[in-house]
């Protein structure tokens, strides 16, 4: 059974339990997602996985091989608007066409949750890396959200590769682990896990079964 799905994050609200306390959740609006191609290990593939579709959109969203990929073998076939793949030894239990809800998660369960963060443009180093700066007296007047020194100069005679410095902030794959199903209402395809999720509201997301060992959480 494939174990992740595509959705969006829709934004964060507060509900109550039956004690009575309160729980900062993020709504995800998760699936449905469709099956649009089967890999097998025995095809020309040479692996196992599936390729899922989400959000169902028009032709002119669409070029023309994507939608000839699509709707091979079914001209009423959705046109969907994101494919991911993902691998899973259990691919040939899937066929084409094949439609996934979220009905594959329950309540109380433990997810992983895969974003792009928000980006932040050009941030330096205080903001970026948490750096403290530099002191506030003796003098030095304009070094208070500086780096400091980047290097030797004789040896190594260079800047180290990787070195944390002021850049591009954000932007990048993010997966936030280990968050618990709060509630599912499968009507409306939506998922309440508690904590936050990387990303803005309306963003691209992937919920997956976690991997790897779990840490409680929640």
């Amino acid at each position: 059974m494939i174990d992740s799905l595509l959705g969006r994050k829709l934004g964060m609200t507060q509900i109550f339990d039956s004690k009575g306390i309160v729980s900062g959740v993020t709504v995800l609006q998760v699936g449905p997602c469709y099956v649009t191609q089967v890999k097998t290990a025995d095809s020309k593939d040479g692996y196992a996985a599936l390729q899922i579709g989400f959000e169902e959109t028009t032709e002119k969203r669409v070029n023309q091989p994507q939608a000839g990929h699509l709707r091979k073998g079914n001209k009423n076939a959705p046109l969907l608007r994101h494919l991911r793949e993902f691998r899973t030894d259990s691919a040939g239990e899937h066929s084409v066409g094949e439609k996934l809800d979220v009905s594959l998660f329950n309540e109380g369960d433990m997810v992983d949750v895969i974003g792009i963060s928000k980006g932040k443009g050009f941030a330096g180093v205080v903001k970026r890396h948490h750096f403290r700066g530099g002191p506030k007296t003796h003098g030095q007047s304009d070094r208070l959200r500086r780096s400091g020194s980047i290097g030797s100069g004789t040896t190594p005679g260079r800047v180290y590769l990787g070195l944390r410095m002021a850049g591009r902030m954000g932007g990048e794959r993010v997966t936030q682990r280990n968050l618990r199903i709060i509630r599912v209402d499968a009507e409306r395809n939506l998922l309440l896990v508690r904590g936050a999720v990387p990303g803005a509201a309306n963003g691209l997301i992937v919920v997956r079964t976690p991997i790897g060992p779990h840490r409680r959480k929640g």
